[in-house]
């Protein structure tokens, strides 16, 4: 039985605002004492009255007490609805197909007259198993071996048509050998040499992340340059990178390194090493904390090993997921990998102060390696370099070198953990702030050309970082989706194939990956297959000049992952 209760303590919430508006503007009470009765704030209050005047609040046709508020659906709504659901579309689906007709419809007022239909609910479903993505694009095909004959006559469109501008230099490394001295796994439907090609596709394109592949997965050019109808998916890519150990990587390093070996691709003479931290942003990670130069700090990351031929900047060694205890043995990991390939060869040796430590030094030079480094400098060594006399100005030979001819103080030293006498050069006026100790085992090389080599270290650490940046190995993110160390042989193989193609086109041999691939790499194309033939025509563009004064036809034809076909590159 109701009595005024009703509406001095209403207890719905529109009559409720209703009847505070109505003391408010009728009964002409302050905000404060309508907020009192009412259980609202004084702020609550002058907003209702804000939208009251405004014409945004509604009391016309109030929802009835105990119920709810229900959409109308016309009988042509409830036809399209039927319809959809017909094609096993689910609710979600068919509340966002109606809104791209411009039928605001939420996805409960789709369920309730689904259910209204005599319709249940749809089984938990994959979008494959749908057949389509949200917004109705077809699913990309599932990845398996080309055959050439299904492709007869056609032509492709590429959008990225500027990887097989690489493809001479695979044959060239001969990388299908590669792949079965390093005993590679494959399958009945992938073969090994095509997941190794598309690998090295998302590499060359500068993919940001292998989980982006799905971006090509429609592209049939990029699929026939991998020997496949289309690329693998990310998940299939991944899986692949894990199921590999430690020893096929190393196999497949020192495999490639033979073969570019012998094509005269290095000059051995010198070899720069350093440290690389891929960084990882998890929440949750087992990996340790290490220094990252290009962020200047440590963090949780991946630490990796980079070998550099000095001459050419070409990167000869990887190595990953070393451990900090491990970090100082590497030199020695890397000189046991170096003697399987070049057996009798003693390159010199280039890195920092805090690569190894002095007792390993002292077994590099047992083993009669050479080597260049840096001591540690404390406040002591600084101040005892303050107190020497004796200085002399060297210059070394490099035209772009903003301080050219620096001082220098040369001393013979002992250090502790290493066995007998180490050379020491201290370098100042070379543009740093505090002088460089180098020290090295070399007694035989003029002081100009021990001081230039390491000062041309600095700059190939520059070209490490770009390299490393442009093939994205700093893109660790907290779902790894490919191993590290499978991820820097990759690295490995597309930077020496982007040098080859330098080493090609007049006027850029000296030119970085990023630039090459913005010049010429870059672009769409056309594929058309005539039998065995298979012809790649790049459009009109401004470096096409530079393309056609490459010698093609004196260049293997041959593409390593299609046998017996035949490549023809034109360019208009």
């Amino acid at each position: 039985m109701r009595d005024h209760t009703f509406f001095t303590r209403p207890a719905l919430g529109w009559q409720r605002r209703y009847e505070a508006l109505c003391a408010s503007f009728v009964e002409k009470l302050p905000a404060k004492e309508v907020a009192k009765r009412f259980g609202y704030s004084e702020e609550y209050v002058r907003l209702l009255r804000h939208l009251f005047v405004y014409e945004k609040l509604d009391f016309t046709d109030p929802v009835s007490e105990g119920k709810a508020a229900r959409r109308a659906v016309t009988t042509e709504i409830r036809k399209k609805i039927r319809a959809f659901r017909e094609q096993q579309f689910s609710a979600s689906e068919i509340s966002r197909l109606l809104s791209e007709e411009g039928l605001k419809i939420s996805v409960r007022t789709v369920e309730r007259v689904l259910a209204e239909e005599g319709f249940g609910r749809l089984p938990r479903r994959t979008r494959v198993q749908r057949g389509r993505t949200l917004k109705g694009a077809e699913i990309p095909e599932r990845s398996e071996r080309l055959l050439l004959e299904e492709l007869d006559g056609r032509q492709l469109s590429c959008s990225a048509a500027g990887a097989f501008l690489f493809t001479p230099f695979l044959a060239q490394l001969d990388i299908d050998r590669v792949v079965q001295e390093a005993a590679l796994p494959g399958s009945n439907m992938i073969p090994a040499i095509s997941y190794l090609h598309s690998f090295l596709a998302l590499k060359l394109l500068g993919t940001e992340r292998y989980d982006h592949a799905g971006d090509h997965g429609f592209d049939l050019g990029l699929g026939l340059f991998a020997g496949l109808n289309v690329l693998p998916k990310c998940t299939a890519m991944s899986t692949y990178s894990y199921s590999l150990d430690e020893i096929q990587l190393l196999q497949l390093q020192q495999a490639f390194i033979r073969q570019a070996s012998r094509l005269g691709l290095y000059e051995d003479n010198i070899i720069n090493l350093d440290f690389h931290t891929v960084p990882h942003f998890g929440e949750e990670s087992v990996l340790e904390d290490h220094w990252a130069g290009a962020r200047g700090r440590r963090m949780k990351g991946a630490l990796t090993l980079f070998a550099q031929d000095a001459a050419t900047k070409l990167i000869l060694y990887g190595a990953a997921d070393i451990l900090r205890e491990e970090a100082n043995d590497q030199v020695l990991s890397f000189l046991s990998f170096w003697n399987s390939v070049h057996r009798g060869m003693k390159p010199m040796l280039i890195f920092d102060s805090r690569f190894t430590t002095y007792p390993i030094l002292s077994e590099l030079s047992s083993s009669g390696v050479t080597f260049i480094t840096l001591r540690r400098r404390g406040k002591n060594l600084l101040d005892q370099a303050e107190r020497l006399t004796g200085w002399k100005k060297i210059h070394l030979e490099n035209t772009k070198r903003r301080y050219p001819n620096p001082q220098v103080h040369e001393s013979t030293i002992r250090l502790r953990g290493y066995e007998g006498e180490l050379r020491q050069i201290i370098v100042r006026g070379n543009g740093r702030e505090k002088p460089s100790f180098i020290i090295t085992n070399d007694f035989v090389s003029d002081t100009e050309e021990v001081a230039g080599c390491y000062g041309r270290r600095w700059r190939i650490e520059n070209g490490i970082s770009e390299a490393v940046k442009f093939f994205n190995l700093n893109c660790l993110a907290s779902p790894i989706p490919v191993k590290v160390h499978f991820d820097v042989t990759m690295t490995m193989i597309a930077d020496t194939l982007y040098s080859m193609l330098a080493q090609k086109l007049r006027g850029f041999k000296n030119c970085d990956a990023p630039k090459l691939y913005r010049h010429f790499v870059r672009g769409k194309g056309m594929i058309s297959v005539d039998g065995r033939d298979i012809t790649v025509v790049y459009p009109r563009q401004a470096h096409n000049t530079i393309l056609r004064a490459v010698p093609w036809p004196e260049m293997p034809d041959n593409i390593p992952s299609l046998p017996g076909a035949r490549l023809h590159l034109r360019f208009q």
